[in-house]
């Protein structure tokens, strides 16, 4: 089974100083935390700020050859994490058929971003991450912080 979730925010770490993606599921308060590449994190940050860049980006490149294919993004899932890592599957509907593709979460949330695609996770991949849920409507980053201070990207 799947949940759809949304792009909470982007932070750094507090420990390791590399960036996180924050996804939380829809009608609910659990976040997801994914630890990302600088320039991942990066691209998905110039999309969620709609700030266009002089020449295309490796995910801007990659909607455009989408297009050009009359392909779609359907939707993006983290499917599980192994081994420390989460890995992830781009759904594409190319003139009725179903592909899908093989990608590190972090390009398919760039992707996503960029096509207006929903992120979904696998309750295995929740189940098996460090996920929180929290009890109120609003997190306070500060809590937040505290959190991941706590947990070990590993």
């Amino acid at each position: 089974m799947e949940r759809e979730f949304k792009i909470k925010g982007l932070m750094i770490d507090p420990i390791t100083n590399s960036p996180i993606v924050i996804l939380q599921q829809v009608d609910k308060n659990t976040l997801l935390p994914i630890w990302v590449g600088v320039f991942e994190a990066n691209a998905i940050a110039l999309q969620i700020e709609r700030i266009d860049t002089p020449r295309p980006m490796t995910h801007d490149l990659l909607k455009n050859i989408l297009l050009q294919l009359s392909a779609s993004v359907q939707k993006i899932v983290v499917t599980e994490l192994r081994e420390s890592t989460f890995h992830a599957i781009i759904h594409l509907d190319l003139d009725g058929d179903h592909i899908t593709v093989d990608s590190r979460p972090s390009d398919a949330i760039a992707l996503a971003v960029r096509t207006d695609a929903p992120i979904f996770v696998t309750e295995k991949a929740i189940e098996n991450s460090r996920s929180i849920t929290i009890e109120k409507e609003s997190l306070d980053p500060e809590e937040l912080r505290e959190w991941l201070e706590q947990v070990n990207p590993d």
